[in-house]
C-alpha cells in the first residue's frame, strides 16, 4: 500500500473525533464522513506505521444508520461531524465514547463503569438548538462578501447563512449585516494580510426571553455608517443589544478586550428552569441571567437545564451545605446551587464573568454567594493555605461539603485537584465537556480517596462528536 492507492473497506467503528474506522490488509484507517456499517471506496492520503488516513470517494453500500443530512454543507463544513448518522446512533456513539475513555484513560473496570453509567440524556429535537453563533466574515473567489462557517481544519469560509443548528432568526440577521456592508462599502477582514474591517458576527438569542444580541467584531476603532446597520437590525423582533468589539490583533482569538454598545442594552437576559431528573419535565423554580458578548453561557439551553438539574441532584443539597463552584463563569451553576445550599463560593478567571455573576445574583435576589476572580488552580490553593492557619479560620470554607467543577476542555489543573483533596469535601460533582480529561482527573481523585458513584452523559451538541458528562464522587477514605 502507498499514498493515493484506492482501497475498499467496511467501517466498523467511529473515532472520538467522528471519523469512520475500518481495516484494510491488517491496517487501521480513519475516513472522515464514513459511518459504522458503510462499505466504501477510499483513497489513501497519509500512511503511518500501523494506521493511515483516507478520503471517502464512494459509498458502495450505505450503512443502515446513514441518513440524508439536513444541511447541504454537512460534509464540507467543520461544524457538524456526524449529521449523516441517525440520531439514536449518535447517542449510542457518545455513550460509548464516555464509557471508553473512563475505561481506557481512567483505569476503571468495564463491569464497574457499566454499573455506574446511566442512560445518556438525548434531545427531543437535535436541530436549531444553539443560542450563540460566531460567523467569520470574508470574501469569496468572486470578490463577494460572505459569511458562514470554516471548512473542517481550514479557515476557508463555507458561505451559509442558514445553519441547521442555529436559531432561525440568525439568517435574517446575517443577511441584514451583509446588505449593510455592501451598501456602505464596509470591508471584510483578510486573515492573510491583516487588513479589512469586519472579522466576525456574533449572535446570541435568548430561547426563553426571545431577546437578541448582535456584536460585530472589527479590526479597527469605529464602524462606518453604524446608524445604517442599527436601522436594519432594529426591524427584527426581539433585538435588544447591538455592539462592536474591537480586535486589532493578528490572531485566531475571536473577541478582543473592548466592547462598545452602539444601540440598546449591553446585555440580554435569559432564564433556565430546574427540571425533574426523573422525566426532565420543567419545574417552576428558575434562574435568570444577564449575558454579555463575552459571557460563557451554555449554547444549548434546553439540555443545559437537564445538565444543571442533574448536577444539583447529584450534590444532594439540604440547605445546610457550604459549596465551592470552580470555573463558575457568570454563575450559571452557582445560582442553581445557591437556592438549595447555605453558602456558595464561585471562582472564575475572567473579571467580566465574575462581575456578571454578582449582577446575576442580585437579579435573582440571591444573597448567599461570594465570587472570586482568578484561576481556580491559584485562588483555591492560596485561599486554603491562608485560611487553614488563620486565627479566625472559616472551617466551612476550608472543608466544604461539596465542590462542583465545570472546567474547560483541558480539565482541572493539578494544583486545583491537589487542593480539592486537601479540602476533602464529602462530595465532588464534576461537569465535563471532554470525557478524556474527565477520565484523567477522576483517576487522580480516586487515588486520593474518592469513589465514583454516578455517571451520566448529556448530549449538548447534537450532530457533533462532543458530549457533556456529569459525575458524582464521594469521599470514602484512603
Amino acid at each position: 500500500m502507498q499514498k493515493n492507492d484506492f482501497i475498499e473497506l467496511v467501517i466498523e467503528d467511529i473515532s472520538t473525533e467522528g471519523a469512520g474506522i475500518g481495516k484494510y490488509d491488517g491496517m487501521t484507517f480513519f475516513i472522515k464522513d464514513a459511518i459504522i456499517g458503510d462499505r466504501i471506496l477510499a483513497k489513501i492520503i497519509k500512511l503511518k506505521k500501523t494506521y493511515g488516513y483516507a478520503r471517502l470517494m464512494e459509498i458502495k453500500e450505505a450503512s443502515p444508520y446513514r441518513v440524508e443530512p439536513r444541511c447541504i454543507y454537512a460534509r464540507s463544513c467543520g461544524g457538524c461531524q456526524i449529521q449523516e448518522m441517525d440520531y439514536q446512533s449518535q447517542l449510542e456513539f457518545k455513550q460509548r465514547k464516555v464509557r471508553g475513555n473512563l475505561i481506557r484513560l481512567g483505569g476503571f473496570k468495564e463491569s464497574e463503569i457499566d454499573q455506574l453509567m446511566e442512560p445518556i440524556v438525548g434531545m427531543d429535537y437535535p436541530f436549531a438548538y444553539r443560542n450563540k453563533a460566531q460567523f467569520p466574515v470574508g470574501v469569496n473567489a468572486k470578490g463577494e462578501i460572505v459569511t458562514g462557517f470554516y471548512a473542517g481544519r481550514t479557515h476557508t469560509i463555507i458561505a451559509n447563512t442558514n445553519c441547521a443548528l442555529g436559531a432561525a432568526v440568525n439568517e435574517k440577521i446575517l443577511q441584514n449585516v451583509l446588505t449593510y456592508m455592501k451598501e456602505t462599502n464596509t470591508s471584510a477582514y483578510d486573515e492573510k494580510t491583516g487588513k479589512g474591517l469586519v472579522r466576525h458576527i456574533l449572535i446570541r438569542y435568548g430561547f426563553d426571553s426571545k431577546e437578541i444580541m448582535v456584536c460585530l467584531i472589527i479590526n479597527g476603532r469605529k464602524l462606518p455608517s453604524a446608524d445604517v446597520l442599527v436601522g436594519k437590525l432594529c426591524t427584527i423582533n426581539g433585538m435588544k443589544s447591538i455592539s462592536i468589539n474591537r480586535n486589532q490583533e493578528k490572531t485566531n482569538v475571536i473577541l478582543g478586550n473592548e466592547t462598545t454598545t452602539i444601540w440598546g442594552e449591553p446585555t440580554i437576559t435569559d432564564t433556565l428552569y430546574l427540571r425533574n431528573t426523573e422525566d426532565f419535565s420543567r419545574l417552576e423554580e428558575h434562574t435568570s441571567y444577564q449575558i454579555s458578548p463575552q459571557s460563557f453561557y451554555q449554547v444549548n439551553p434546553v439540555q443545559t437545564e437537564k445538565l444543571y438539574s442533574l448536577a444539583l441532584a447529584y450534590a444532594g443539597l439540604t440547605g445546610k451545605e457550604t459549596v465551592w463552584d470552580l470555573y463558575c463563569g457568570i454563575g450559571t451553576i452557582s445560582l442553581f446551587l445557591a437556592r438549595h445550599a447555605k453558602q456558595v463560593y464561585g471562582v472564575e478567571i475572567i473579571p467580566q464573568a465574575i462581575e456578571d455573576a454578582r449582577k446575576n445574583a442580585r437579579l435573582n435576589h440571591i444573597s448567599n454567594t461570594v465570587f472570586f476572580v482568578g484561576k481556580a488552580e491559584e485562588v483555591l490553593p492560596a485561599f486554603y493555605e491562608k485560611e487553614k492557619t488563620a486565627s479566625d479560620v472559616n472551617a466551612d470554607m476550608c472543608h466544604p461539603d461539596v465542590i462542583v467543577v465545570d472546567p474547560p476542555r483541558k480539565g482541572c489543573d493539578e494544583k486545583c485537584l491537589a487542593t480539592m483533596l486537601k479540602m476533602q469535601p464529602e462530595k465532588i460533582v464534576y461537569v465535563s465537556c471532554d470525557s478524556a480529561t474527565l477520565a484523567r482527573d477522576l483517576k487522580v481523585l480516586c487515588a486520593g480517596g474518592y469513589e465514583v458513584k454516578r455517571v451520566r452523559a448529556v448530549d449538548q451538541f447534537g450532530m457533533t462528536v462532543h458530549v457533556e458528562s456529569v459525575v458524582l464522587m464521594q469521599y470514602c477514605g484512603k
